[in-house]
């Protein structure tokens, strides 16, 4: 990867089927709805063509929620490690391991670093189920810290669910921001992101990045135009250096985002650590 050439890198995309699948009725499509989105399902081909047209890289994942929804994942780690390989200018692959998954899961993560080339791991609290301070999953923290690689963890309102009866079985309390306090002071070396400005916990959110220096923000999964004032102070001045861009694409494109993000009150000075350099800083690519 040539990170001089990128105008970005968004740590924040997902990839939502396997190249082996056939077209059809996908789960996420209501997301789609819910965010106003034309439906795209991604593959890790479709999103490296699609980034490396736009000179930038991504952070790309799925989301292992197999235990909670008995839905298997919709495209394996190591398809999207494999895959990511092939297409390293502007694919950088994530992992995502189901919480409830206990000894096997620890057992994976470093096997999914060292053999598959995995640069970290992605939590949906809201869709696995669980309390990220829970200390059931804190052998599986261990593991991933033991890597040096970061984690990221959903944060806030989920589209995931929205509007469907019930939220479709899912729980919003697992996301609050205070909940990966705990995990932030009990692995200090283990660098964190926050995913999503942290709505309606977004106060908790700025408060835990101010006070614990491994734990970073991504602004994926909402317009630059709804962010509230204070995440946009704080990502001027204090936090800096810890404020990621993200889009979430699918949901939401790079495009659209980056153009509300354009008409955002953020230094100019800032604005290349948000887009580019606090990414590249984070995972290791300079």
């Amino acid at each position: 990867m040539n990170v001089e050439q990128l105008v970005a890198i968004d740590v924040h995309a997902h990839v939502h089927s396997s190249v082996h699948d056939r077209p059809g009725e996908h789960p996420t499509d209501a997301l789609f709805e819910y965010f106003g989105s034309e439906i795209v399902h991604p593959t890790v081909p479709d999103l490296a063509e699609y980034y490396r047209e736009r000179h930038m890289a991504c952070v790309a994942f799925m989301v292992d929620a197999s235990a909670a929804t008995g839905m298997p994942p919709p495209v394996s780690n190591e398809e999207i490690a494999e895959l990511a390989a092939d297409h390293a200018d502007a694919v950088i692959p994530f992992a995502s391991i189901d919480p409830h998954s206990g000894a096997a899961g620890v057992r994976r993560v470093r096997e999914l670093v060292e053999r598959h080339g995995i640069r970290g791991f992605k939590f949906h609290p809201n869709e696995q189920a669980f309390f990220p301070n829970d200390h059931e999953h804190y052998p599986l923290y261990r593991a991933i810290a033991d890597t040096g690689v970061p984690v990221v963890f959903h944060s806030g309102h989920t589209g995931v669910g929205a509007g469907r009866p019930g939220g479709g079985g899912v729980r919003l309390k697992y996301s609050n921001p205070m909940f990966v306090d705990d995990v932030a002071v009990d692995f200090p070396e283990m660098p964190i992101v926050l995913a999503h400005p942290s709505f309606p916990w977004q106060d908790e959110a700025i408060s835990v990045a101010l006070h614990k220096p491994s734990v970073h923000i991504d602004l994926s999964g909402w317009s630059p135009k709804y962010f509230p004032p204070n995440l946009v102070q704080y990502a001027n001045t204090l936090l800096r250096e810890r404020v990621l861009f993200g889009s979430d694409y699918p949901v939401i494109t790079p495009d659209r985002w980056l153009a509300d993000f354009e008409r955002l009150d953020i230094k100019p000075e800032v604005r290349p650590l948000i887009l580019k350099e606090n990414a590249v800083r984070l995972l290791g690519l300079g």
